[in-house]
């Protein structure tokens, strides 16, 4: 199991520094976030929610330490939000946001290449929306944008930090 690299992550109350209507956004989206990890049962209590990245309206990728329902529930995720199917992903392999929001994307690939070619979705992540062709050429243009602007601004910004 990977660990997850805390140095890349805020509280949500910490991103009013800059711009506000900004940090009001992203605060939506880890309200979203929160009630999504929220609807499932095995869930449990939130203990802490902190922001890896986003850009308010778009994306939100947040890590939620929780005390879980269950024994099998991982008691770490990473829970991807925005205007796209919400997710939970393990942070086994994913110890950093951006790299949690590539698995994201892979995930979500897998689901549109299986509507696509009107495939079985039992071993695709679940999305909430029904599997027609429009719906997955949509969120194809939403994961091109993703990987094209979203992680490298993401990455840009770090690097121009260090």
């Amino acid at each position: 199991m990977t660990a997850v690299d805390y140095s890349k992550l805020f509280d949500i109350d910490a991103l009013g520094d800059g711009d506000e209507e900004e940090a009001q956004e992203l605060k939506k989206l880890h309200d979203e976030a929160v009630r999504y990890i929220g609807s499932f049962r095995w869930s449990g209590a939130i203990k802490r929610v902190l922001f890896g990245m986003g850009i308010g309206g778009v994306v939100g990728v947040f890590l939620f330490e929780l005390e879980p329902a269950k024994p099998d529930v991982d008691p770490v995720l990473w829970v991807v939000v925005g205007d796209l199917p919400p997710a939970y992903l393990v942070t086994d392999e994913a110890p950093e946001p951006d790299i949690a929001l590539e698995a994201y994307i892979s995930q979500m690939r897998h689901w549109v290449a299986a509507v696509k070619a009107g495939g079985d979705l039992s071993d695709a992540i679940p999305v909430n929306a029904p599997p027609t062709l429009e719906n997955a050429a949509d969120l194809e243009g939403r994961l091109n944008m993703l990987e094209t602007h979203i992680i490298p601004w993401y990455r840009q910004g770090l690097s121009d930090d260090g």
